[in-house]
């Protein structure tokens, strides 16, 4: 064994993904001193995804202020990488933390996350990667496309920019005076989940109340998508509600699709083709990866079976180092997993296995090296 991908999502609540690279590095390293690793730590589009995907290819982390969720001015920040690529986090400009306890996803603005926009074109950007997640808002990306100069117009013809309680004032979309810096920018938004814009699976019912809304205001708040959602068709020329994933962030993936004409995919397939995973892969003689939990969940096509795919098509072996081990998960193998292993060497619950995650994780990886090294690999 010469050449190693490890390529883990995070633990949720235990480790990181840097922090698990970085533990795999040190078990592979202490069997094989010679072996080269490169490690991808993986980015899903929620916090930490700058650092990740900084981490993994270089590159210069932006700070700059911004519009908050609540219109204030704050410290915010982007990624570029090489070749001109912007990594934004729209948390960082509209996100839960920033809100603290002043929870209202009917008045917050993702304003701020468009001015990142801006702001990575303006230094001479090609592309975006926008990563949704952690939310504090509900506005269905007006916020956003307004910084970007698209208009909203009320029934008196005054431009305004749209919160969730506002989003039923909209009588008409002008997209011809947005921002010409981004006529020439392809936009790839990271989207894990496959909520519509609104209805019962919608963006205001299902993430509003960790939002902080109450039935009242999630019924105002869903009406107010739908709504939207029809001027979106007549005037952008795209129904969101026929796509999935359009509910991600409080309306932010349809947002991205129809003032933005951004494409959804999900959060590792951005990574694999950003950090040319398919050409690492043919160089590479085993790739490690892992989450949290292996399950039937996981089949759908997150991390792992995302890598495994991949990895399959160049005949690359693949192990899976987990936390637990679901049922009915067979079909990973088939998938291109090789082998599954869970981390866990003693019968605890969450609380007291998180407080040795790190130790059995490298005790983990130092057992399957010395399995493969004692079979002469």
């Amino acid at each position: 064994m010469k050449n190693f991908i490890l390529i883990p999502d995070s633990f949720k609540g235990t480790m990181s993904s840097m922090e698990i690279c970085s533990i795999m590095e040190k078990a592979i390293k202490h069997n094989y001193p010679e072996a080269q690793t490169t490690s991808l730590p993986v980015a899903d589009g929620g916090e930490g995804s700058v650092d990740s995907f900084l981490q993994a290819l270089g590159g210069e982390k932006i700070t700059l202020k911004a519009t908050g969720p609540y219109g204030e001015p704050i410290e915010s920040f982007y990624g570029i990488l090489p070749g001109n690529i912007a990594v934004i986090e729209m948390a960082a400009a509209a996100g839960l933390p920033l809100v603290g306890d002043k929870l209202n996803p009917s008045t917050t603005t993702t304003y701020g996350v468009g001015e990142l926009m801006i702001d990575a074109a303006k230094r001479g950007c090609t592309k975006i990667i926008m990563g949704l997640g952690g939310s504090a808002t509900n506005d269905g990306g007006c916020g956003a496309a307004a910084a970007c100069g698209i208009g909203f117009l009320d029934e008196d013809g005054n431009h305004f920019t749209p919160t969730g309680s506002t989003m039923d004032k909209i009588v008409f979309i002008d997209k011809r005076d947005k921002n010409h810096l981004l006529d020439n920018v392809e936009i790839t938004t990271m989207c894990d989940i496959d909520n519509p814009y609104y209805g019962e699976h919608g963006a205001a019912s299902v993430f509003g109340p960790q939002k902080g809304a109450d039935p009242k205001m999630v019924a105002l708040l869903d009406a107010n998508m739908q709504k939207l959602c029809t001027i979106m068709e007549r005037d952008c020329g795209v129904n969101v509600q026929d796509i999935p994933g359009a509910g991600a962030a409080g309306g932010m993936g349809g947002g991205m699709v129809a003032f933005f004409d951004s494409h959804l995919q999900m959060g590792i397939e951005t990574v694999l083709d950003t950090v040319h995973f398919n050409d690492l892969c043919k160089q590479t003689d085993l790739v490690l990866t892992g989450e949290g939990k292996l399950d039937t969940q996981s089949l759908r096509g997150k991390v792992v079976i995302g890598i495994a795919k991949r990895a399959k098509v160049q005949k690359t072996p693949v192990l899976a180092i987990v936390g637990d081990i679901g049922d009915n998960i067979d079909e990973a193998y088939s998938m291109g997993v090789t082998g599954i292993y869970s981390i866990n060497r003693v019968a605890q619950n969450f609380s007291e296995v998180k407080q040795r995650a790190q130790s059995d994780m490298y005790l983990t990886v130092d057992n399957i090296m010395k399995t493969l090294k004692s079979l002469g690999l």
